[in-house]
């Protein structure tokens, strides 16, 4: 999510890091094999402050605050973010924040994971909203941890919609431990992360949720958002480019849900894209959300196209559009829409431009899309996976490509120098 990591050493547990202020892990071609051990759960403390019974409100927000990691800093500031506007009689606002040893010391410097509910005040140095639940020893790079938070949340704080926000780095759709760029949630603590298929299991076991968000870098990819294609989530947000350190802008995002709490999730989505947009200077800022009802949509029209390209075989065309399509921090991630708009510009084959079109057509605002805006040109709103030299052998476990021929198409495209 929001920095750049050059990693000179990774011993054991011990990470030596520095950040920018963009981007994300840069391993090189280096291969890291890493024992992942599993912290012991602290059960006497997480079952040691149990929360008020809450009235059903309109929303309830739950945040995934992952700080275990060098972000810890900005995990902690975005809570006194919320803070500033807090939960009211018609929102409820839930974090749960981990954090771990080596990185900030503010706040009492406590270790492990607790979960708050968020009330509103004006210090915005210190945390001061209460503890409903003190985890202890956990880790947050195992998506099972996301259900319990989601569900214990959706039982102790009901409302008419829920969002779900997971906060902390973000690779996009590639999978594997330990954390070396893929997926998302990277705990440094244990090594692990949360990759795209457990993603889709995520939504599966949570339930009705309106929005799924990732407050993290390069997550809206074509590969992630279809892995959510059965799931009961409304709108998935998400940002084809990385992301500043600071994130959301979880006060203004707040204060206009605080404001007209009856909006639903598409009306949200639009306020989370907006505002995030307008609260980043640099030309990296992008934001997208998809209405979910469409998305089992988006594998027939990517078969469609792969196909007709490995018929056409118009090579130079392909290979044009690929080496120049939008790319993002992640280089093998281009825009999907930008890249079948040039292959429907230059191709002479009907079937492959008409193809390219409707797979267009479909990622455009008012179809898969319920808002899009970016500051980078060419950012339409949905990446996907075209690397130009080889395909990663994990693609073929994720959903788009047991369903498509777009991973065919993906080691096809690649033999094209």
């Amino acid at each position: 999510m929001k920095t750049m990591l050059s990693i000179a050493l990774l011993a054991g547990l011990g990470y030596n890091v520095y950040a920018q202020e963009f981007g994300e892990f840069s391993l090189g071609d280096s291969q890291i094999s890493l024992p992942v051990p599993q912290p012991e759960v602290d059960r006497a403390a997480e079952a040691s402050i149990e929360p008020d019974p809450v009235a059903a409100k309109d929303w309830t927000v739950m945040v995934f605050l992952n700080a275990k990691n060098n972000l810890e800093e900005f995990g902690i500031g975005d809570v006194n973010e919320m803070e500033s506007v807090g939960s009211s009689s018609k929102v409820n606002v839930i974090v749960q924040l981990g954090r771990m040893d080596g990185y900030d010391a503010t706040n009492g410097d406590w270790k492990g994971a607790k979960i708050f509910y968020v009330k509103k005040d004006t210090d915005t140095a210190k945390i001061q909203s209460k503890v409903v639940k003190n985890i202890g020893s956990i880790n947050m790079g195992d998506y099972k941890e996301v259900i319990k938070f989601a569900k214990w949340t959706k039982e102790n704080y009901p409302a008419k919609k829920y969002a779900l926000i997971i906060w902390d780095h973000g690779s996009g759709w590639e999978k594997g431990n330990p954390v070396t760029d893929k997926g998302i949630s990277d705990d440094f603590e244990t090594g692990n992360n949360i990759d795209t298929p457990q993603m889709g299991k995520i939504a599966a076991q949570v339930g009705d949720l309106e929005i799924m968000a990732s407050d993290a870098c390069l997550m809206q990819m074509a590969e992630v958002v279809y892995e959510f294609k059965d799931s009961p989530v409304k709108y998935m947000l998400g940002s084809e480019e990385i992301m500043p350190r600071n994130g959301y802008p979880y006060d203004t995002i707040l204060g206009a849900l605080a404001g007209n709490p009856g909006m639903d999730g598409a009306a949200l989505s639009k306020v989370v894209v907006s505002n995030y947009i307008a609260s980043v200077s640099k030309p990296q800022a992008t934001h997208s959300a998809v209405d979910m009802s469409k998305a089992a949509e988006l594998a027939p029209k990517m078969d469609e196209f792969a196909k007709a390209a490995m018929v056409a075989a118009d090579t130079e065309t392909i290979k044009a559009a690929r080496d120049g399509a939008r790319k993002f921090d992640t280089e093998d991630n281009k825009d999907l829409k930008h890249f079948a708009d040039l292959v429907k510009e230059k191709t002479k084959d009907e079937k492959l431009k008409a193809a390219a079109e409707e797979l267009s057509k479909f990622i455009a605002v008012g179809s898969v899309l319920t808002a899009n805006e970016a500051k980078t040109p060419n950012a339409n709103g949905l990446a996907v996976y075209l690397p130009e030299a080889f395909v990663d052998g994990d693609y073929n476990e994720i959903k788009l490509a047991k369903d498509t021929q777009w991973d065919e198409f993906l080691k096809w495209q690649v033999k094209i120098k």
